[in-house]
Order: C-alpha cells, then sequence, then structure tokens
C-alpha cells in the first residue's frame, strides 16, 4: 500500500474505480465536501476497493465554509437565505454538528481514519474564527479519526501550530508553497504550483521525493487536472529512490 514511508494517491477519482483500485493504495474522497453521497454508495465502494486499500475523505462544506462560497452551489438543497448564518466557519451550530455527524458517518462506512478539512482564504485568523474552531473541535466526537486542517488565509505559522498543538490536528499544506508546522504524520494536497492545469515536471517530482525522506508517515495527494499521470509518476520516483537506499 505504502511505497516506503509514502501514500501515493489522488483528490477524487481521476479515472475508473477499478483502473484507478490497480494503481494506488489511497484515494481522497472529494464529493463529501460537496454533497455527501448515501452511506449505500459509501459501503459500495468499500465493497469494491481492495481489503488493505485506504480511503480519506474531505468534511463536508458545511462545516467549513460560508454559504457565500460558490461551492454551495452543488448541495442537493439550497440554504434558505434565512438559515445562512449557521453555517460554515465551524460556527458551534446544531447545523454544524449535524453536519459533522453525516461526514463522520460517511467516513466510518467507509472505513476511513483520515477527515480532511479545508477552509477557503476568507477564513482568516479572526479571533471568532479561532473561537468557533476551539468550541467546535472540543465538542465533536472524534473516535478514533485523524483530523487534519488546511488553512489556506493569511495564518501564521504560529497560529497554526498553536491551534493544531491545542485541537490535536495534522496542519496540510502543499509541500511546494509552504512546510507544516505540526503532526506526527504528514499530509501533502498538491494543487498545481501554477494552477490546476499544472503538469508536475521531473524537477518538481524529484525534489517533492526528497520532502517526503524520513521516518514520518507521509500522505502525498495530487489534486491538479494531470493528477493521475503526475501520481503515478512520483510513485515510480519514489520506488527508485528506496531502490536506491536499500542497495
Amino acid at each position: 500500500m505504502y511505497v516506503a514511508n509514502v501514500a501515493i494517491g489522488c483528490c477524487g477519482f481521476p479515472v475508473g474505480r477499478e483502473k484507478y483500485f490497480q494503481d494506488f493504495g489511497v484515494v481522497e474522497i472529494q464529493k463529501t465536501f460537496y454533497q455527501p453521497p448515501s452511506l449505500v454508495t459509501a459501503e459500495k465502494w468499500r465493497r469494491e476497493a481492495p481489503r488493505d486499500f485506504e480511503f480519506t475523505l474531505k468534511a463536508w462544506q458545511l462545516i467549513t465554509h460560508e454559504p457565500k462560497s460558490p461551492t454551495y452551489r452543488r448541495l442537493s438543497r439550497p440554504i434558505p437565505k434565512s438559515e445562512r448564518n449557521k453555517y460554515g466557519s465551524f460556527k458551534p451550530t446544531r447545523e454544524v454538528f449535524v453536519a459533522w455527524q453525516t461526514t463522520s458517518s460517511f467516513a466510518e462506512a467507509l472505513g476511513a481514519k483520515i477527515i480532511v478539512f479545508q477552509c477557503a482564504a476568507s477564513f482568516t485568523p479572526t479571533a471568532e474564527n479561532k473561537r468557533n474552531m476551539r468550541r467546535f473541535f472540543d465538542a465533536i466526537d472524534r473516535r478514533d479519526f485523524l483530523l487534519v486542517w488546511e488553512p489556506r488565509g493569511k495564518w501564521r505559522a504560529a497560529e497554526v501550530r498553536e491551534l493544531c498543538r491545542e485541537l490535536s490536528l495534522i496542519h496540510c499544506v502543499d509541500p511546494f508553497k509552504e512546510s507544516p508546522v505540526w503532526g506526527e504524520m504528514r499530509y501533502f494536497r498538491l494543487h498545481g504550483r501554477t494552477g490546476y492545469r499544472y503538469k508536475y515536471t521531473d524537477d518538481d517530482l524529484q525534489q517533492l521525493t526528497a520532502k517526503v525522506q524520513g521516518e514520518s508517515l507521509c500522505y502525498v495527494m495530487f489534486n491538479n487536472v494531470p493528477m493521475f499521470d503526475d501520481a503515478l509518476r512520483f510513485e515510480q520516483f519514489v520506488r527508485q529512490q528506496f531502490s536506491s537506499r536499500k542497495r
């Protein structure tokens, strides 16, 4: 499943699931961010996958993103204007906690252990946002999940480190843009160096191989348009590096 200490996969299925399962050992489910499918779907995916295949997933946007986000257009049921102030930004509301229950139930049905909370760039380090995060993560039933946080606003490293340490979160980054500041394991999401259409060069992948070396378990999840090919090429780089170290 892992190449040395590295788990390599894609954010979503860029090819059919059967082919994907043949080539990779992990995938990050994206549909749970926009509109979680039914638990029947989660159970079906789990049955289809090899026994040792790993799922991770993104938390539902109702937890992290406010209704002004364009991603809310993909909800199956629009949020009434009168209710919009109850969603997003980790607000400790009944609606947000219900969204967590939906997310965690789907993760459990998949057998997933890692849940990623990706925040909008508009989620900045205000006192209110920090207070909301503390109240949310202190209140939820974490079960045995590993909770990964990807802040994308203008957060200082010290602020991220403090919250991750206090709330037992793993700091997620794009390793070509910044370095993680907290977590026993690493979780990288690669969005393309110049945008989602970017194709990683051999030099990029060689640099990335150097970034993942070490004893810590590292997830490397590609989230660009040519993600499937880039992830396969990166896997080859890591295998070659691992083979050379064993000689």
